[in-house]
């Protein structure tokens, strides 16, 4: 089904058990972070604070906390999202004009998913003309964190050149009533768009908090050029994202969000944002980060202020990950044909380690796929790749172990290459540069150097598994 807003899914959650209410006063600083942190770990319940010490409005965390609470959020089943989601980009690749003809229903039905612009909005019930961040329950999440962050926040920008929006989630410490510190890395499209100005110049910038949970995971999600976070958001819920037009700058907005924050990024301001407790679960270190200053506060009437706290894996980060791994599987095959599966080990944190598997056709084969990989998107960023055969389960850790273990000769089969890496991996020598590493886990051809012959895997015949099978309690077990 689809949500509208955080509303209805929170509304469903309750009717589905899955949401805990909270009716005594918590702290926003560090309270509700270990609260939330501890049902993450547990896979608890979601979990709605009604009374935030020093602010009027209640906060809601744990949204995407367990793969059960993801799978509603999205409407669906991760592997099912991304088929359906690859067989619409394969669209305009079709040859054959039958072909072409026989998509019609499902251009159509993809062009009914686009934005569609409304002219009220239940996010500019309240429109507040002197602005300030005073009432909101911005969380501090850990004892050495700079101060207190939004962490669920859609920051919206506008691509200079193209006009294209962007919805990216980059956490905002919260400076004072009416400034923000603006966490986005060189590698995220809010920075380029700024980086098209030129110093002094200001680049709108708008902040939803809330909204429906389909768009809350899009601004999460490494979309292709050719797909922006609203479209992305509808075809999960197929139904079109709302906006309006914000009040104070010239951008749109989700019309569903919760709290709406309007205002603008001068290119060349900057200010020391963090330290903060990140995914890592290592403190990212203070760093110069552009500067958000409030024009304008929209709300609903009575708005609940979504949250999420990061750190050492598993959080609930981690689950809107592995569903990003589903998702962008079939998207992945149609540019790398033999990829067979992809595992992003929760304790990787995204882009620190990978495991595929693939259907091997000639000598370096695997060094093919780890450079077509390492070409795309922020998979460029990937520290540690691992490829292995296709028949080998890339989401058994305990099998990739020992096939890494058993078939990896380190001078012939480990490949080093400089480059990019994510901002928040301290071990590289430099800030978002050092080395990545891919091992070649893959049965070794003759053509690659290996002059012994590889040797077969010892395998019970399939003849013995089943007559053990049908004997079983014959010898005394219990099945």
């Amino acid at each position: 089904m689809a949500y509208r807003n955080l509303g209805e899914y929170l509304a469903d959650l309750e009717k589905r058990g899955e949401l805990h209410r909270v009716k005594v006063e918590v702290d926003p600083v560090l309270e509700m972070a270990e609260v939330a942190a501890r049902l993450v770990r547990g896979g608890g319940p979601a979990v709605l604070f009604e009374r935030a010490r020093g602010s009027p409005y209640p906060v809601a965390m744990n949204l995407f906390g367990t793969p059960a609470r993801v799978r509603l959020a999205l409407g669906g089943d991760p592997d099912e999202i991304g088929r359906r989601l690859a067989s619409w980009l394969e669209l305009p690749r079709l040859e054959n004009w039958g072909d072409r003809l026989r998509a019609l229903p499902r251009l159509a039905e993809a062009a009914s998913y686009l934005p569609r612009r409304v002219s009220r909005a239940p996010c500019q019930q309240v429109v507040e003309q002197n602005p300030s961040l005073g009432d909101l329950p911005v969380l501090q999440c850990w004892p050495g964190d700079g101060g207190r962050f939004l962490t669920l926040p859609l920051v919206i920008t506008r691509d200079p050149a193209s006009g294209r929006a962007n919805v990216g989630m980059y956490r905002m410490q919260v400076y004072d009533d009416r400034t923000l510190g603006v966490h986005w890395h060189i590698h995220k499209d809010g920075a380029r768009h700024a980086g098209l100005l030129r110093p002094g110049e200001r680049l709108p910038v708008a902040v939803a908090l809330g909204g429906d949970p389909a768009l809350i995971y899009a601004a999460t999600a490494p979309l292709p050029a050719v797909l922006d976070e609203y479209l992305f958001a509808g075809l999960l819920r197929r139904a079109p994202v709302e906006l309006v037009r914000a009040v104070s700058v010239d951008l749109e907005v989700p019309a569903e969000a919760e709290f709406v924050l309007e205002g603008y990024v001068e290119v060349g301001e900057e200010r020391l944002e963090g330290p903060f407790g990140d995914h890592t679960g290592y403190y990212s270190p203070p760093e110069p980060y552009p500067v958000f200053h409030l024009t304008a506060l929209t709300r609903r009437r009575d708005p609940v202020y979504p949250a999420t706290v990061v750190g050492a894996p598993p959080m609930e980060d981690a689950w809107l990950g592995k569903a990003t791994e589903r998702i962008f599987l079939p998207l992945l095959r149609l540019l790398v044909p033999d990829l067979v599966d992809l595992d992003l080990p929760v304790e990787g944190v995204f882009h620190n380690l990978a495991i595929v598997s693939i259907r091997k056709r000639y000598p370096g084969h695997a060094r093919q796929v780890m450079s077509a990989l390492w070409g795309l998107g922020l998979l460029a960023l990937t520290k540690v790749l691992v490829v292995v055969d296709g028949d080998v389960d890339v989401h058994d850790y305990r099998q990739v172990a020992w096939v890494v273990g058993t078939s990896v000769d380190p001078g012939r089969d480990i490949t080093i290459v400089p480059g990019p890496l994510d901002t928040l991996d301290h071990a590289a020598p430099y800030p978002a540069y050092g080395t990545k590493m891919g091992i070649d886990a893959t049965r070794k051809w003759p053509g690659e150097g290996q002059v012994r012959p590889w040797p077969e895997r010892a395998e019970m015949s399939a003849e013995i598994c089943e007559l053990v099978d049908r004997r079983w309690e014959e010898y005394g077990f219990e099945r």
